[in-house]
């Protein structure tokens, strides 16, 4: 089977060992596009309506800081759900890409779109990815829910912050810098283990 290594959890059942390649990784990369923003955009039309009784600047923060978040958070972990025969490893690797895929294509729709200033958005790119693996490496332990929450702790703080203006410096880079770090911490505790 060249090179294939299985796994047999009780009689009959074998599950392969599989390593993504470069193809399956440029997939899970796209589909923090193709899958990750649309299930936001599709889900965010609806919980814009729980905020809209709300005056304007309210309403705004209560659908971008405090729905947002679980919204994006599931949105961009969804496609890790099917995976099987797969390393702690590998599963922190996909959600990553997807993470920066969603990440990417959030830059441009702000930057392109709304105009906000590159240097402004930049950090955001990797915010994701990294929000993103941290929920992957809940996955990959059988733990997602606790992991999920913390990504959106995090995400509901970043984004508290940015309605701040100014004030972001005071809480904005601690977000991301834990954010950042948290995942880095958790790649470093992952490993070449195969996640049943």
């Amino acid at each position: 089977m060249d090179g294939v290594i299985s796994v047999t959890i009780g009689e009959n059942a074998i599950i392969p060992f599989h390593r993504p390649g470069s193809k399956e990784k440029l997939f899970f990369l796209s589909s923090g596009i193709i899958v990750s923003i649309p299930l936001t955009l599709f889900v965010s039309a609806f919980s814009n309506h729980f905020c809209f009784l709300l005056p304007v600047l309210y309403g705004e923060m209560c659908a971008t800081a405090i729905f947002a978040p679980f919204i994006e958070e599931f949105a961009k972990v969804y496609p890790l759900f099917y995976r099987h025969g797969e390393t702690e490893r590998s599963i922190f690797t996909l959600g990553f890409l997807v993470g920066l895929g969603f990440g990417i294509t959030e830059f441009l729709i702000y930057v392109i779109g709304a105009g906000a200033p590159i240097y402004i958005r930049l950090p955001g790119i990797f915010f994701h990815a990294a929000s993103t693996s941290i929920t992957s490496y809940g996955v990959a332990i059988k733990r997602a829910v606790p992991f999920y929450l913390v990504a959106v702790l995090f995400h509901l703080l970043y984004n508290f912050f940015t309605f701040l203006g100014p004030l972001w410096l005071i809480g904005g880079p601690v977000a991301l810098i834990i954010v950042y770090y948290l995942s880095w911490y958790l790649y470093g505790k992952t490993r070449e283990r195969l996640v049943i």
